[in-house]
């Protein structure tokens, strides 16, 4: 399955240059096999599978244990509802905490050395939390395991704008996109079982178990592939081999490494003030990233209480938001590239990032659809598969948003891509963590279908932002850029 292996149908400053300058370090030519671009997709698909798997693991790391909750409580002695939704949701919220430090150490530092930081801390904060003796000590280690759990979620698309040409990017995001999405889905399923036979410690211990295995084998296997840092070492080696210390790359802004830390973790947040885009999409899939972490915490004791599961099988209602990731994700890999190649083609050639934005049509349009569906199928007590298959819906909407926005934001920003992907982190993190806090109170109150209804005007509100990006994204990004160039 090839990787990049056709020339760029546009130059972007992530893998060219203009007529470099006689002590300007850049790549030997095109085809050079050290750029991260010409690897051997073999060696390409491997840190994709590896950065999809530690994603994967993350995932699981926030939700495997939801329906074990009522269990977890129980032993703690207490009754608190809401304590036992923000001990699922503060995971989320350390995942805002993360890309702040994560994204500009990447970007000073490399890829590698954050994955690896990241796979090691989670690993040890999962033993943390399976041997929690109190309530507050297990809300503590899960906010730093979702600081560590957001490694891959800021590193995963900036590896891919490393390693693959933009051509080609979306059937790559689609694959990385099984861990980030997937897992979510597939942890209550396996933690329902899982606590209701061993205890919700093994859920925990099963997670150890997997990541201590995939960071071991990523320790034996990662690359470096971030172009900055390859082309520094590059200089560094000539300099000392040549003895021309005017040597230099393009990236190189001469900042010291504190000077270049700090303007890194302030990039983030610079983006989110002055470039239009990049709050416009953290916003769009903040709110989708809260409607789905809402299910996380509230589909459990919904369907206990209406349709009377069990602890084991209550898991099993979260298998319509697999079908409906899994069916965005494959729509995704088979066509996004297609359609960007496709517009290229009608452009005279030139690819532009606003051509991944056709996807998140049917995704804005499907979310306050399925939101309905979902509420009131639910409300007047339906067959369970009926409102199972509307969570279906907004597992479809929610991937085929996150996948089409993140790959526009990835493409925009190609260089800065783990800066631009970190506010959007730290942003969806933040709405994701907070909103299903007043789930309980808001169903309690207006009930489940007025209650969906509410979230379903709100997603009507925001369908637009596609297609304004589309029309109008280009002009943006243009507008911005001489601001965003110096961030």
């Amino acid at each position: 399955m090839p990787l990049g292996d056709s020339p760029p149908l546009i130059l972007t400053e992530s893998h060219t240059t203009t007529r470099p300058g006689p002590n300007v370090v850049t790549w030997d030519s095109p085809e050079d096999p050290q750029n991260p671009l010409n690897w051997p997709p073999l060696t390409r698909w491997t840190l994709i599978i590896l950065v999809s798997a530690a994603a994967f693991t993350s995932g699981l790391a926030s939700s495997i244990f939801a329906p074990a909750v009522p269990t977890l409580m129980e032993e703690f002695n207490t009754t608190n509802q809401a304590l036992g939704t923000f001990v699922v949701t503060i995971f989320v919220l350390g995942m805002a905490t993360g890309p702040i430090l994560f994204g500009p150490l990447s970007e000073l530092y490399g890829r590698m050395i954050v994955q690896h930081i990241g796979n090691i801390g989670l690993l040890i904060m999962t033993i943390a939390c399976a041997v929690s003796s109190s309530f507050e000590m297990m809300i503590g280690f899960r906010l730093v395991q979702g600081i560590f759990g957001a490694v891959p979620l800021t590193n995963g698309g900036a590896l891919i704008a490393d390693m693959v040409r933009q051509e080609r990017r979306g059937r790559a995001m689609g694959f990385y996109t099984v861990g980030v999405l997937l897992a979510p889905v597939v942890g209550p399923v396996a933690g329902g079982f899982l606590s209701q036979a061993k205890g919700w410690r093994w859920t925990f211990w099963l997670l150890a178990i997997l990541q201590g295995a995939l960071t071991l084998v990523s320790l034996l296997v990662w690359r470096e592939s971030y172009m900055p840092l390859l082309l520094s070492r590059k200089t560094r080696r000539l300099r000392k081999e040549t003895g021309n210390q005017a040597l230099y790359t393009t990236f190189d802004k001469g900042l010291s490494p504190r000077a270049h830390f700090m303007n890194g973790i302030l990039r983030a947040g610079k983006m989110l003030v002055f470039s239009a885009i990049v709050p416009s999409i953290s916003i769009y899939i903040g709110v989708a990233f809260s409607y789905f972490y809402l299910l996380l915490a509230t589909l459990t004791p919904i369907f206990e209480r209406i349709y009377g599961f069990g602890p084991g099988v209550v898991g099993l209602v979260y298998l319509g938001l697999g079908v409906g990731f899994f069916t965005g994700l494959t729509l995704f890999s088979l066509f996004s590239d297609r359609i960007l190649r496709g517009l290229a083609a009608r452009n005279g050639g030139v690819m532009k990032p606003e051509f991944r934005l056709p996807p998140a049509f049917l995704g804005a349009i499907s979310t306050p659809i399925a939101l309905f569906w979902y509420g009131w199928t639910a409300q007047a007590k339906t067959h369970w598969i009926l409102p199972i298959a509307g969570t279906g819906f907004i597992g479809l909407a929610n991937s085929l948003l996150f996948m089409s926005l993140t790959t526009y934001l990835i493409d925009a920003f190609t260089v800065y891509a783990a800066s631009a992907v970190a506010a959007c982190v730290i942003v969806r993190s933040i709405m994701a963590a907070v909103l299903p806090l007043a789930a309980p109170k808001m169903y309690d109150s207006l009930g489940i279908g007025w209650g969906n209804s509410l979230l379903a005007f709100l997603a009507l509100a925001m369908v637009p932002v596609p297609w304004v990006l589309f029309i109008y994204g280009e002009r943006i990004r243009n507008w911005d850029a001489a601001r965003v160039k110096r961030l």
